[in-house]
């Protein structure tokens, strides 16, 4: 099998960074929080990085991200293509947003084919993160039976605690998962806010409502074979169908990954083995949050965790 592959969705820089112009360095040396998610990746195994960009932010991509990392890892730059869509639908006139996780994965469909993570460009999440979730792609395989493939996929999820703003409300995707340890069900809490010791999610009609401690989370990084491709292409059909005579659906809405694979654990198609990390994430969800992430960048320095340049 050939050896998993990193993934990194990264085709709204452009859009949030004013043409990756205005990223703001976070390391020493300028590095960017994805540097550190490479960094951590190429010491826990991968030795290939597939970029998912917007083809506008090509040139500026290479010159600011890629050129750092191209001599040390195999690197593919892979476009999301609004227009790549099913042969019998059209994209609608105003539609200008990308298509959603869920598509910037599915876009990977021709160049990758082996297992593989995703994660996303702008969070942080640690050295011990990818190195348990390479360990855990190099010997993932689907499993046969008799009605045909079990999928067999993973996350990595993390401590509620661990990934909260002191600045202010986060979202983040609440899991369930079995007694042996499989994802069971996400639910996506858009307001989710520590009060003293106590966390809590906002529900409309119902104000605050407390959260579990030690509940775990979904930050987006997951583990696949490459029968997602597959899955992730049906399922896109479908969301197209289904939001296709709703104007204002069609010019908006995103098809979603965590939702995709929540679909297939329903309908009993796939497992996802939850992977725990003890890391904390760090990202920059308001301005004041990129003060506490250098900071912490810095004290991993002294600590001997990351040299003070990375390439």
């Amino acid at each position: 099998m050939n050896k998993p592959v990193l993934v990194i969705m990264a085709a709204g820089m452009g859009s949030r960074y004013g043409g990756l112009k205005q990223i703001d360095p976070v390391g020493p040396s300028e590095e960017l929080i994805i540097d550190y998610s490479i960094y951590d990746a190429y010491k826990a195994g991968f030795e290939k990085v597939a970029f998912v960009i917007n083809k506008n932010i090509e040139k500026a991509f290479r010159e600011t991200i890629g050129k750092r990392i191209e001599g040390k890892l195999e690197t593919e730059y892979i476009y999301q293509d609004i227009n790549d869509v099913p042969s019998d639908f059209l994209v609608p006139e105003g539609r200008v947003k990308p298509w959603g996780t869920g598509h910037a994965v599915l876009s990977c469909r021709k160049k990758i084919n082996s297992n593989f993570a995703v994660i996303n460009a702008d969070d942080y999440y640690g050295p011990s993160t990818f190195k348990m979730m390479y360990d855990y792609l190099k010997e993932l395989k689907d499993i046969k039976k008799d009605t045909g493939f079990q999928y067999q996929y993973a996350m990595v999820g993390f401590i509620i605690e661990n990934t909260l703003s002191e600045y202010g409300h986060v979202a983040r995707g609440i899991c369930s998962i079995d007694q042996n340890g499989y994802l069971s069900s996400i639910v996506e809490r858009t307001k989710i806010k520590k009060f003293d010791d106590v966390v809590k999610y906002y529900q409309e009609g119902e104000g605050w409502l407390p959260i579990p401690p030690g509940s775990t989370v979904s930050m987006n990084i997951w583990g696949f074979t490459p029968s997602i491709f597959r899955e992730l292409e049906n399922g896109f059909s479908l969301f197209l169908r289904n939001n296709k005579e709703k104007e204002e659906n069609i010019l908006k809405a995103e098809y979603y990954l965590p939702e995709a694979v929540g679909n297939l654990i329903a309908e009993g198609k796939a497992r996802v083995k939850v992977l725990k990390s003890q890391e904390r994430w760090h990202g920059i969800t308001y301005a004041e949050d990129k003060l506490a992430l250098k900071t912490a960048i810095q004290d991993m320095i002294n600590r001997g965790i990351y040299p003070e340049s990375l390439w």
